[in-house]
């Protein structure tokens, strides 16, 4: 799994075999979760909603980030890590 960041127990991933829309992976504990990096919407899973609320309020501050790491596994190269939430 592509781990592109940890916090308080939650890990994101983008997969470099995905599919559009660009989108990210959260797993916490035995939830699981994709959000959409356009919107920011969580497209399936099922999270408790105070992770949801950390996860946004991370993905709001790395939107960029994420969606150049998503540019970088469809081009399967090396993706880069993004800091977690402070």
């Amino acid at each position: 799994m592509p781990e592109i960041s940890r916090f308080l127990g939650i890990v994101i991933a983008i997969y470099y075999r995905d599919h559009p829309p660009p989108h990210f992976h959260v797993k916490y504990g035995s939830y699981r979760g994709v959000f959409s990096i356009a919107d920011l919407k969580l497209l399936e899973g099922h999270l408790p909603k105070r992770i949801i609320s950390l996860v946004l309020e991370w993905a709001f501050e790395h939107r960029d980030e994420l969606m150049e790491n998503w540019e970088l596994a469809m081009a399967r190269k090396p993706l880069h890590k993004i800091p977690p939430l402070v």
